[in-house]
């Protein structure tokens, strides 16, 4: 067994003390990707609007490179999903002067393409709004009073915005390659793989500014000096060249935690990255949840939106513990 190196977190809100089951089966995690834009019917990339269930995003990317004949790097997607779901998501093909093959031949157990169409643009990484998630936590024990108190929490006031566990790999094991490749104890090549391990890293101390805070008692307080985003939420930083644009309390803030990383920030810093801010808080949309009787025990079934880049999980894990099944890739 492999011993985690991530830190445990703090919570928000109370713990509820309930624990349930997830993904039991991928139906029992869906993702239905809100796009940038709509396809418009006309230009030299083929759009795709695919459900995949149980499926990688790079693997339908590759078959439709395939059935198309084109380099994987003509197939565009906003961004990889969940495989272990039930998940529908835009992909797009450069065809130009090209009449484009009957994509549904390739709908098996695994793809269904739900349209084709044509469009002006490719679709690339983070060109989407966000995502609608319906996640059905079965087996659930505990207080439901308590469950139901860090729901009304969360839909009034929003769940820290960690990112989650997979952005760490299996055990945080990220974090560690990240750590060595930026003390150059080995080289990276691969631009994805060396990419992976810098958001590992970059993340590790976002996430540390976020627990500081709610540790402080500042979950849902502002700061002096904070930093607000365009939805009027404060932000903390994702780290990289530049001034922190915090100043005063947040500033200071910021500061202490980044030292404790002193080696990371200064590599990251000489990676290359640019100083970026993401908001603290996670604010769901359209939030709301049922609970439904099954032979099994009780259910608790969630409905809610949340924007392009953060965590579903880091809002399940303000209402229960969830216990997911190991899948074998």
């Amino acid at each position: 067994m492999t011993t985690s190196v991530l830190p445990v977190w703090p919570h928000a809100y109370p713990i509820s003390g309930a624990c349930g089951l997830l993904k039991r089966e991928n139906a029992d995690f869906k993702v239905d990707e809100i796009p940038l834009a709509q396809p418009c019917g006309e230009g030299e990339h083929v759009w795709l609007h695919i459900e995949k269930n149980g499926a990688n995003t790079a693997w339908i990317a590759k078959k439709l490179a395939e059935l198309a004949g084109v380099k994987e790097m003509d197939v565009g997607y906003a961004g990889m999903k969940d495989r272990n779901a039930i998940t529908r998501q835009w992909f797009s093909i450069y065809l130009p002067r090209v009449e484009a093959p009957d994509f549904s031949q390739l709908n098996d157990d695994e793809m269904t393409v739900l349209s084709q169409t044509r469009h002006s643009k490719k679709l690339r990484r983070g060109d989407l709004l966000g995502n609608r998630f319906t996640i059905r936590l079965r087996q659930v024990e505990g207080d439901p009073a308590a469950v139901e108190q860090n729901l009304q929490r969360i839909r009034e006031k929003g769940v820290p915005n960690y990112f989650g566990e997979q952005r760490f790999g299996h055990g945080g094991g990220n974090i560690e390659s990240g750590r060595d490749m930026l003390a150059g104890k080995f080289r990276v090549k691969n631009r994805n793989k060396k990419s992976i391990y810098l958001s590992a890293v970059r993340s590790l101390i976002f996430n540390d500014v976020v627990a500081e805070r709610i540790q402080r008692g500042l979950w849902g307080k502002g700061l002096s000096g904070d930093v607000m985003d365009d939805a009027g939420q404060p932000t903390a930083p994702l780290w990289g060249r530049g001034r922190l644009a915090s100043t005063a309390e947040a500033l200071a803030l910021e500061e202490q935690v980044a030292a404790q990383h002193a080696d990371l920030c200064d590599g990251l810093e000489h990676a290359g990255l640019k100083q970026e801010r993401r908001a603290l808080a996670a604010l769901p949309a359209n939030m709301a949840w049922e609970w439904q009787e099954s032979p099994a025990g009780r259910d608790l079934v969630l409905t809610f939106s949340l924007p392009a880049g953060y965590y579903a999980t880091s809002l399940i894990r303000e209402v229960m513990q969830a216990e997911e099944k190991e899948h074998s890739e």
